[in-house]
């Protein structure tokens, strides 16, 4: 289980999605590849490793990182909501109209939708302006006030992105922590699928609360998302930076809740390296890939696919310091699972962290294709 230890950042101020800046913790040097510095820590007795020097955050003076530059964080460990907004650009390349999908179910002819939809979603309050046609009689008959019912499309498509941020996955050596490309990634294909007109919706695993919201539509529903992913994490990164010796909480839970929010027919879209998910995970996920269409993200750091040989300093919640042998990853043991999932009908891709939001847009629009 990999993992990390950070700085303690005072909250950002209302309305803010952008960086926490605090002062440094004890963080071990050790020299590793490129010459990037390693800090390495236990959690409940486990080598967890963490980014030092090498994920250094920009002047207080400069602005937000563009996405070539930094994708959505500041320095690879801070989300910033500014520029997970500005990635819906980089999310728009190659989605020209001959790609793009006009009907939701198949058929022999693609036409444009049209109307409101037949489904029944919810029942509210006449407001001025609403259809007559769609008062509700029975609702109104038992109320007394005028209430419409709203319908939707049965091709409506609705995504919810679970994002992993549990300790396991605030860590990193190139670039940025693995929660942060995971949050880019789904940044990424939740602007692809906003821009088709679906729904998307969020859930968030992390040592505390989850964060949670329902799949809607249009730009002002990604960018709460994109302002939920940049606090959830920031919430994160200051609980890990508490030293709480507390177990990793399993993925299973969020996974759960997470299929509560989807409608008949939704679809499901995981971003993790999947560390320690639950003894449960596996069966309940493939127990949910038989009613949802269920897509992995999985992510992986270039320390877990060539490690570099030696020992490596450790430090413990407790004060606790020694050095540890960390045991070799078989090659292509991402692949591996990758094909383990795809045998049970969930398909999904791998994304490198070092490689940045450019290489993982046409890895999201493969990943759009099959939803």
């Amino acid at each position: 289980m990999f993992g990390f230890a950070r700085r303690r950042s005072p909250p950002p101020s209302a309305g803010e999605g952008g960086p926490r800046r605090g002062s440094g913790r004890d963080v071990v040097p050790q020299g590793g590849s490129d010459g990037a510095d390693l800090s390495i820590g236990l959690h409940d007795g486990r080598a967890s490793f963490g980014t030092g020097a090498p994920l250094s955050r920009p002047p207080l003076t400069q602005g937000p990182p563009s996405p070539a530059e930094g994708g959505g964080s500041f320095g690879g460990i801070h989300l910033s909501g500014e520029a997970l907004i500005g990635l819906r650009h980089l999310a728009r390349r190659g989605s020209a109209p001959a790609t793009r999908t006009l009907a939701g179910l198949p058929g022999g002819i693609v036409t444009r939708r049209r109307g409101r939809g037949s489904e029944p979603e919810d029942v509210r309050l006449w407001s001025e302006g609403d259809d007559r046609r769609f008062i509700d009689r029975n609702a109104t008959a038992r109320t007394g006030q005028l209430h419409v019912r709203t319908h939707h499309d049965e091709r409506d498509r609705a995504v919810v992105l679970l994002a992993d941020f549990r300790p396991s996955m605030l860590f990193g050596t190139r670039r940025a922590l693995r929660s942060v490309a995971a949050a880019e990634a789904l940044a990424l294909l939740g602007w692809r699928v906003a821009a088709d007109g679906g729904r998307v919706g969020l859930a968030v695993a992390s040592a505390g609360v989850p964060t949670v919201l329902r799949p809607a539509g249009g730009e002002r529903a990604m960018i709460a998302v994109t302002g939920a992913l940049a606090q959830a994490h920031a919430d994160a990164l200051e609980t890990v930076s508490a030293a709480r010796a507390e177990p990793e909480p399993p993925l299973e839970a969020t996974l759960g809740l997470a299929r509560s929010l989807l409608p008949a027919g939704g679809h499901l879209v995981v971003a993790s390296a999947l560390d320690d998910p639950g003894p449960g995970f596996d069966e309940l996920l493939t127990l949910l890939a038989e009613r949802i269409a269920i897509r992995l993200i999985l992510v992986s750091d270039a320390f877990e696919r060539i490690r570099p040989p030696g020992y490596y300093p450790f430090a413990l919640a407790d004060g606790h310091r020694g050095t540890a042998l960390p045991t070799a990853t078989p090659v292509g043991q991402a692949e591996a699972r990758l094909a383990d999932y795809a045998h049970r009908g969930i398909a999904g891709v791998r994304l490198d962290v070092e490689t940045g939001p450019e290489a993982y847009a046409p890895l999201m629009e493969r990943l759009d294709a099959v939803l």
